[in-house]
């Protein structure tokens, strides 16, 4: 399935850090502080429950169409989702390690040897590899409800939790859990397979009850 970008993330009311390329970090402004664990923001009431089109997808999430979007959907196929995902540990600390390697091999920082990362800098890099983990959880949202996201600025994600709250004693390889909300459009290709293969499944049920009985 291709999926569209999602344009710009935003990180609570403090909005510790946003990206203004699709999926990218080219510009970007980060807390020094790090994340832990904090209670997530209140889901919302009503809207529609979601199911995944495929099973093995995003393990633990939740996601919800929230209605209809009033403004610029002449179309009227624009919905506004909510999700609550984690960021795994595992993938932070990946990007951590990475990210730590691509900066050394440009760092020159004044007093420090070339190559050296000062400490002042460490948590930086923290943050930017926790920005790449929500960043990857929120594109693999899309693919795994069926979903496609919009260009420009309807592109926009917004993760609820308080970043300068949530941005305080992380520990490295720790999970984050996160709540999200994004307008986006459903897969017509995605859901239509989706559908025809429950209706596939509901069929060959069928077959076999009535085995059963026959025999």
């Amino acid at each position: 399935m291709k999926i569209a970008s999602i344009a710009t993330i935003l990180f609570g009311s403090a909005a510790a850090f946003t990206t203004t390329t699709p999926f990218h970090h080219e510009t970007s402004t980060v807390s020094n502080t790090f994340l832990k664990a904090v209670e997530l923001t209140p889901e919302p009431e009503g809207g529609e429950e979601l199911t995944k089109v495929s099973e093995t997808s995003l393990p633990g999430s939740r996601m919800k169409n929230m209605g209809l979007v009033e403004e610029d959907n002449s179309d009227g196929d624009i919905y506004n989702f909510w999700l609550t995902a984690v960021a795994k540990g595992d993938e932070i600390k990946k990007l951590r390690i990475k990210t730590e390697k691509e900066a050394s091999k440009k760092a020159n920082f004044p007093g420090f040897r070339k190559g050296q990362i000062p400490p002042y800098a460490q948590p930086k890099m923290t943050m930017f590899a926790i920005q790449e983990a929500v960043i990857k959880t929120c594109e693999a949202s899309l693919e795994a409800y069926g979903l496609q996201s919009l260009q420009g600025s309807q592109g926009e994600v917004n993760v609820n939790e308080d970043m300068q709250e949530v941005c305080k004693g992380y520990k490295l390889g720790n999970d984050i859990p996160f709540t999200a909300t994004y307008k986006g459009k459903f897969d017509a290709a995605v859901q239509a397979a989706s559908e025809e293969g429950h209706d596939t499944a509901a069929m060959e049920d069928v077959v076999v009850d009535v085995e059963a009985v026959a025999e």
